[in-house]
Order: C-alpha cells, then sequence, then structure tokens
C-alpha cells in the first residue's frame, strides 16, 4: 500500500473538522480511507488516452427560473424556522480558533 492514512492523521482531519471521534473510530477511518486510496492508485493504472473528457456522464441541462424581483418574506416568516432568532436576526454559535486536541 504506497498511501495509507494512519491513525495521526485521522485525529487531525478529526480535530481540522471539530469531530470528536473514538479510538475505535479512528482505527476504522484509517483503515477505511486507506482502503480508498487503494482504489485511487488502482484507477490511476486504467489507460484512459483514448476517453473523451467528460464534466457528467449524462447528458444535463440546468433549468433557471426567471429572475424576477418580489416582495422580501416578512421576517417573521423568514425566521419561523430558525433554532435561535434574536431581535431580528439568525442567531449562531460563534467558531473560533482553537487547538486541536
Amino acid at each position: 500500500m504506497a498511501n495509507s492514512i494512519d491513525e495521526k492523521v485521522v485525529r487531525h482531519v478529526a480535530g481540522l473538522a471539530r469531530l470528536q471521534v473514538s479510538d475505535d473510530e479512528v482505527a476504522l477511518f484509517a483503515a477505511q480511507l486507506s482502503h480508498v486510496l487503494e482504489y485511487f492508485d488502482q484507477m490511476q493504472q486504467v489507460d484512459t488516452r483514448d476517453v473523451a473528457p467528460a464534466a457528467h456522464p449524462l447528458p444535463i441541462t440546468n433549468v433557471y427560473r426567471q429572475d424576477v424581483a418580489h416582495e422580501p418574506w416578512p421576517v417573521a416568516q423568514a425566521l419561523a424556522n430558525a433554532p435561535d432568532p434574536h431581535g431580528g436576526f439568525f442567531r449562531v454559535p460563534k467558531v473560533l480558533e482553537q487547538e486541536a486536541t
């Protein structure tokens, strides 16, 4: 296995994502992510010289609605499903720099 993910890398990434993972999960994720990298190595071996580049395997088209100005929603309606509205605004938790544990 040329590229493998060790437990130190899993813990580092979990810290960056602010995820708490148990020791069992760290070992499991390290193994799973290493297998993913093995698949990437396998795909690198496939000869694709005669394959045309494609952004998507199927033809797709975007459907856009007309961009028409309209009255904004009333504040009460916009905040109806907000978990913690405050003074007519959305209140969200602070995200501050922290050292990874």
